[in-house]
């Protein structure tokens, strides 16, 4: 009797098992997607709190700002929340014929609109004031449209239960997050005005240009004349202490074309997204245009190089994107003077007694003076 009991408990415990296991699988195959989009989409719910937090940080910063440093009407928040939302629409590239005058033109505009918004809205602010504000501006637009596609694809992936688009949303949080942190841990530097990393070009500049006469030669851009080891020096920079990187490009066109001078090498001073594992502050040679942006300046300096059949010789400082909108680091400000040192070097080596060298100091040149 007791193992005919002992048989029957073995049976139900194997039905048990089995029920069991088949009631998980199927479990696991129809509900397993759909916990694992509600696990992904609540981890990307608390990047997207992080990323609006942010978001709003730096709208609050655009606005203390422009009321408190610019002495703006309090009335100016209407017309900020406004700008943000502005947008601009490139140009059609079907056909690229001219394309880069078009980009430039559009480019070009944007940047005219955002300046006159500024004046409009604080029309007491001086030259670097308006700047500042234009880069702490940006800031908070690039953060609102990124802030704005985020939610976009969360709000469809809610929607449709979608696990593919979430979790491809999930994937690239980390990285936005923390170019999101980068942007606006860099609105303490604008508002004070402060050197940042990206200005280590024109700080290579200025210590070229320091006790000569500059020279205007395009908007918010200057150069200066000087000598190294009788050659003649050409040095341009954007135009500090102001929050620009300036128009080296047209500088550039401008001094090459220039028939009562001979200009027979340009470098240019640059800084340049470092690798991971790459120390910050490093120093690098090239050759090329080196400079960032959407591609019109490089081309344009390409091509008046080009015309001019001369060579182009690239100096930059290897630095992460945090570093180069923060406060600059005690690393990229003392690669400064190595940077001087090479950039002779390249004088000495590449050029001859007689010659004219051209030396651009490319980035932003917030705080940093001739």
């Amino acid at each position: 009797m007791s193992a005919l009991l002992g048989g029957g408990s073995s049976y139900i415990s194997t039905l048990i098992y089995v029920f069991l296991f088949v009631g998980s699988t199927f479990l696991f195959l129809f509900w397993g997607p759909r916990m694992q989009v509600y696990t992904v989409l609540r981890e990307v719910r608390g990047s997207m709190d992080k990323l609006s937090n942010l978001r709003e940080k730096s709208r609050k910063a655009a606005l203390d700002y422009l009321v408190v440093n610019c002495h703006a009407p309090k009335e100016v928040e209407q017309r900020l929340s406004q700008t943000l939302e502005y947008f601009t629409i490139m140009p059609v590239d079907m056909d690229p014929n001219g394309l880069v005058g078009k980009v430039e033109h559009v480019v070009r505009l944007q940047d005219d609109r955002m300046r006159d918004e500024i004046k409009r809205m604080v029309p007491n602010a001086d030259a670097v004031q308006v700047s500042v504000a234009q880069n702490i501006l940006e800031v908070a637009t690039s953060l609102n449209q990124v802030f704005k596609i985020v939610r976009h694809f969360y709000i469809q992936g809610q929607k449709t239960k979608s696990y593919f688009i979430l979790v491809q949303l999930q994937m690239i949080m980390p990285m936005l997050l923390q170019e999101a942190d980068a942007l606006v841990s860099a609105i303490d530097a604008f508002k004070d005005a402060q050197p940042i990393g990206d200005g280590l070009g024109p700080m290579v500049a200025g210590k070229f240009m320091y006790g000569h006469e500059k020279i205007p030669i395009e908007r918010e851009t200057i150069y200066a004349k000087t000598e190294y080891k009788s050659r003649n020096l050409l040095v341009m920079k954007a135009e500090g202490p102001l929050g620009t990187v300036g128009r080296p490009h047209i500088g550039v066109e401008k001094l090459l074309s220039d028939k009562s001078q001979k200009v027979n090498a340009l470098i240019m001073v640059d800084a340049a997204l470092k690798l991971e594992g790459e120390n910050t502050g490093e120093i690098a040679e090239g050759i090329g245009a080196a400079i960032g942006g959407i591609g019109v300046e490089k081309f344009r300096i390409e091509k008046a190089s080009v015309d001019a059949d001369i060579p182009m010789y690239a100096v930059v400082v290897k630095q992460s994107l945090i570093d180069a909108i923060s406060v600059m680091k005690k690393e990229i400000a003392e690669a400064s003077d190595k940077v001087v040192a090479v950039v002779q070097r390249i004088i000495e080596e590449k050029t001859k007694e007689g010659d004219t060298v051209l030396i651009i100091g490319v980035g932003n040149t917030l705080g940093v003076a001739q």
